[in-house]
């Protein structure tokens, strides 16, 4: 059942820096030309906040457009699963795993347990979690199996190394 959504509820203000996106309708749904897909990728709540918190991590914090991955295939316990951002350093190896969700979705435990999932997979040494409105990043030390929240996250340069 598609449900349709006026652009006022799709294209809400986030907590993220606003980006000109190339915004276009037909038939009442709206699309956006996603920069690194290089497509029209139709808008739901949860894509207005990957597509913006992308924007954020190439703008802001100086993370290259092509070691960036977005809805990356995994599987996890046997099961088809699909992580929303993955970022690479320049030698390839994955750093950062970031779990997006709609605006009207409350960052839970649940949330964490479901990217912590996913991490088992990836291994990745820097977690972000994010509804557009409130942004949550953790640092990981797979060594000693442990983890910290950070007040920020790191620019590209601090991460790359």
């Amino acid at each position: 059942m598609l449900i349709l959504l006026s652009m006022n509820d799709l294209l809400q203000p986030l907590n993220l820096p606003p980006h000109p996106f190339k915004i276009t309708e037909h038939e009442g749904v709206y699309s956006l030309f996603d920069e690194l897909r290089k497509r029209n990728i139709i808008i739901t709540p949860e894509e207005w906040v990957r597509q913006h918190f992308v924007q954020y991590l190439i703008k802001q914090k100086g993370y290259p457009k092509t070691l960036i991955g977005l809805e990356g295939g995994l599987k996890l316990h046997g099961m088809q699963r699909r992580s929303d951002i993955l970022v690479r350093n320049n030698k390839g190896e994955k750093v950062m795993l970031v779990e997006c969700k709609a605006p009207s979705v409350n960052i839970t435990q649940a949330t964490f347990d479901q990217v912590a999932r996913y991490n088992m997979v990836h291994k990745v040494p820097l977690l972000a979690v994010t509804n557009g409105l409130n942004h949550y990043y953790c640092k990981i030390d797979l060594i000693n199996e442990s983890y910290s929240f950070l007040q920020d996250l790191p620019e590209y340069i601090q991460i790359s190394s």
